[in-house]
Order: C-alpha cells, then sequence, then structure tokens
C-alpha cells in the first residue's frame, strides 16, 4: 500500500490540538491521549490549520467567558433583588397612604378607625348613663355596631341586619343573611360591608339595604372588615385571609393562616394587620398579601390589634399583652430553625445566644386570659383580661390602674375624652374615669355584654345578649 499521504500528513490531537508527526498512537504534547479520532491534515495546509484551531478555541474561550459572567451577573442580581425584595422596603414598598376612617361625629367600623384606636376626641356633651332607646331583636347580640350619617347598623344572631335612626331607635330597614351575624358592620362611601356566620361577605346599600354583592367562603366570617383605597380585608374561620375588591366583591388575594382567622384587621402604613388562631400574628402588604413578618404568638389571637407609631398592640387568649414592631420582617425559616438553635444554647454548644423574635419589643402578662382588643389615647392601653380592665401607662410600659368586674370581659373598651367604656359578661356597661379607673356610673342590661361599645354626639351604644340594642345618653 502507498504510504506516502500517511507520511506527508500530521495528526491533530482532538485534546490539545496541537500537531503530531503520523505513525504515532499518542499525542506527545497532553500526555499520551490517543489519537484514533484525532484530525489529519497535510503538511503544506498545517501552520493554516494551527491558526484556525488558535483561532477557534479563542472564541469559544470568550464566549464562556461571557457565559460564566453572566450567569454570575444572574446570579448576583437574583440574591440582590431577592434580599431588597424580602427584607427592605427599595422595592414594592407597601403605600403609606391607605385610608378610610370614620368622618368626625362617626365610628363607622369596627375600632372607629384603620388602626384600631377605638378613640374619640372628647364630645361637649358625654353621656350620664341614662336610657335614650332600646331596639329589640330576636336573638342574642355579639356584634359591634356601628355609625355613620345619623345612622346606626348591626347585625344580630337572629340572621338579620338592621340600619337604626341613631337619634330615635327607629327601624329604616333590615336585611336576612343564612346565619348568625357576629361580625360588625363597617360603612364606607354609602356601602355597608358585613360578613355572616352563613360564610359571606355581603355589600349592601346604606340608604335602602339592597345587596349590591356577596362573596362566599367555606366557613363562618366572624371577623369584622376594614376598608382601605378600595379593598376590603377580613378573615373567614376557613383560615384564609381575604382582600377584595370594594366595588365588585372580586378576590384580590388570599393568605393562608392554617388556623380560623376571627380577629379584625387593622391598616397602618399600607400592612394588613391580623391575628389568627393558628397562634401566629401576620402582618401582610396591602397591596399583595405577600408575607412580611409571622409572629408566634404560641397562643391563639382572636384579639384585634390597635396600631400607633409604627408599633402594634394585641392580646393572646393566654393572658398577654404584647407589643410589635410593625414594621419588622420574619427571617427566612425563622420559627423553623429558632428551636433548634435555643436547645444548642441552652445544652452549651459553642452558638450565640439566640436573638429575640423578630418584631418583638416587650410583652406584659395580665391574667389568665383574653379575648378584648385594646384601645390607646394620650399614649395609655386599655385592655381587658379575665375580668377587669386595665390601663398600661405606655411610657413605662407599667400597669397604671385596673378595674374588677363581675364577670369575664370579651368586650372592647372604646374611649371618650377622659372616659374609657366597657361591657362585661356581668351585663354591665361600665364608665371609668381614664386616668385614675374610677366608676363614673354603669347600665345594667338583662344578659352579658360581648360586643364592644361605640360613641358619638353624646351617646354611647351598646348591643348586649339580651337581644336589645341601648342608646345611652
Amino acid at each position: 500500500m502507498d504510504s506516502t499521504p500517511e507520511r506527508e500528513s500530521w495528526v491533530i490531537c482532538p485534546v490539545c490540538h496541537e500537531p503530531n508527526p503520523p505513525l504515532v498512537s499518542f499525542c506527545q504534547h497532553c500526555w499520551g491521549a490517543a489519537l484514533r479520532s484525532g484530525k489529519l491534515v497535510p503538511f503544506d495546509k498545517l501552520d493554516e490549520e494551527t491558526k484556525h484551531t488558535l483561532s477557534r478555541l479563542k472564541r469559544k474561550k470568550r464566549v464562556k467567558k461571557l457565559a460564566s459572567g453572566f450567569v454570575v451577573l444572574l446570579f448576583l442580581s437574583t440574591v440582590i433583588f431577592s434580599g431588597l425584595y424580602l427584607f427592605t422596603d427599595i422595592l414594592f414598598a407597601p403605600p403609606p397612604a391607605m385610608n378610610s376612617n370614620s368622618r368626625p361625629g362617626d365610628w363607622a367600623m369596627f375600632g372607629h378607625d384603620l388602626g384600631h384606636s377605638r378613640t374619640i376626641s372628647e364630645d361637649n356633651i358625654l353621656p350620664e348613663g341614662k336610657l335614650k332607646w332600646v331596639f329589640s331583636t330576636s336573638a342574642p347580640i355579639h356584634s359591634s355596631p356601628a355609625i355613620a350619617d345619623d345612622t346606626i347598623y348591626l347585625g344580630s344572631r337572629d340572621s338579620k341586619v338592621y340600619a337604626l335612626n341613631a337619634a330615635t331607635g327607629e327601624k329604616r330597614w333590615e336585611f336576612r343573611t343564612g346565619s348568625w351575624v357576629e361580625s360588625s358592620p363597617v360603612i364606607v362611601s354609602g356601602v355597608v360591608y358585613v360578613g355572616s356566620n352563613d360564610g359571606y361577605m355581603y355589600a349592601l346599600d346604606a340608604r335602602s339595604g339592597e345587596k349590591l354583592w356577596d362573596f362566599k367562603t367555606e366557613y363562618p366570617i366572624m371577623s369584622s372588615a376594614a376598608i382601605a383605597d378600595g379593598i376590603v380585608y377580613f378573615g373567614s374561620d376557613d383560615h384564609y385571609i381575604y382582600a377584595l375588591d370594594a366595588t365588585t366583591g372580586t378576590k384580590l388575594w388570599h393568605f393562608n393562616t392554617r388556623g380560623p382567622v376571627k380577629s379584625s384587621p387593622a391598616v397602618a402604613n399600607g400592612i394588613v394587620y391580623i391575628g389568627s388562631g393558628s397562634d401566629f400574628f401576620y402582618a401582610l402588604h396591602a397591596l399583595s398579601g405577600r408575607l412580611r413578618l409571622h409572629y408566634k404568638s404560641i397562643y391563639s389571637v382572636f384579639s384585634s390589634p390597635v396600631v400607633k407609631n409604627g408599633t402594634v398592640y394585641f392580646g393572646h387568649s393566654n393572658g398577654y399583652l404584647l407589643a410589635i414592631d410593625g414594621k419588622s420582617r420574619s427571617w427566612p425559616k425563622e420559627h423553623e430553625i429558632r428551636p433548634f438553635w435555643l436547645q444548642m444554647y441552652v445544652f452549651g454548644l459553642p452558638v450565640p445566644r439566640p436573638p429575640s423574635q423578630s418584631g418583638f419589643k416587650w410583652g406584659l402578662r395580665l391574667g389568665r386570659t383574653s379575648n378584648s382588643s385594646p384601645a390607646l389615647a394620650n399614649d395609655i392601653l386599655y385592655i381587658g383580661a379575665d375580668n377587669q380592665l386595665f390601663a398600661i401607662n405606655l411610657q413605662n410600659n407599667e400597669k397604671l390602674w385596673e378595674f374588677k368586674t363581675g364577670a369575664m370581659i370579651r368586650s372592647s373598651p372604646a374611649v371618650a375624652g377622659n372616659t374609657v367604656y366597657i361591657g362585661s359578661a356581668d351585663s354591665h356597661l361600665y364608665a371609668l374615669n381614664a386616668l385614675t379607673g374610677e366608676e363614673l356610673w354603669s347600665f345594667l342590661t338583662e344578659d352579658m355584654i360581648t360586643a364592644s361599645p361605640v360613641i358619638a354626639n353624646g351617646i354611647v351604644y351598646i348591643s348586649s345578649h339580651d337581644g336589645n340594642l341601648y342608646a345611652i345618653e
């Protein structure tokens, strides 16, 4: 066989791309790479092929560098974006101007305003404990009344929502739902929003009681809604917190708390604050429902929060009052990691002391249980626990005074000027000096009071399990 072509050709190594003499089985340049698959190149074209190969290799290296740089840049961008998104408000900050608070002279929502202060400035005329009128329903009332445009709205366990003349108690209309109404009405822009134990959130025309829309959840709605900038926020016993379009009832987002939600949301600085029976308290971005903080309260939170100057106050079912930073955030997997970290620290392993839970500021034990929601006025916080009403001085976080009633307090206090009002399961509505706790007067109903009082135009309104709504002047 003629071997001249073979002698005149060189073998290009497929690994290092260097030329090798013919009849060589292994590359002489890269430690013995096999040349069976090497490329045969005539001797007179060897320089040209070598230059071409080197040029191709340089291009590949440049492409690899660019690809590697792009991957690194993408990774860093993802990390930076995730950090800014999860732990700061530089991107997608909550809208600070969300509001729909009660107008002067009204108490149009549970808690009076979106921050749930449950407080109005001093009226020219304060109630003195005298009955002005009474309106009777056919079942106990747990729902707290609301007042807007001289009309009182409330729900009853007779499955109805009522609208009454605030001056006379005369009924203007009623609307029947499919079950008890224990949620408290909210009135915004001529619409009444109220939940029912039939699982529906209803939007009713405030003048006529005509249904505008309804939204169905799987279980009862005992949470009272908050409305801010055209969005309705509330919780349901189906474990979800909902945000709906206030005009159409269309769901914007929902968030699973893994526990029944009886707490009523407060909204401040574009953040929704609400407790849950899952033993957590939540702070959510108001427009997206994105989780910011889930504070482990250990016990169920049926209390509704009050928010002031970025601090959120609420009680839980084991009788503690808690204060948390409303702008703080939980760190990733905090509640999964922290128990192990704490155990390692307790057993003396070389780990630093675990920090306090995200958001925690301080806590105060008040009693065995607390389902009352706090009110806040002039740096004094008022809240019920067991059968007592407590006043807490927020300057030093200590008890200022306490007032004992004859039975459990599930009602939430309301403050007007220097007077605080509270209902009790002993069937009394009490009026107390807000600075000293001294009893000014009391009003006896015929059954326990679990609803919360509202004050407007010198009249305090309170509902009772005797089925009556009382107007007291």
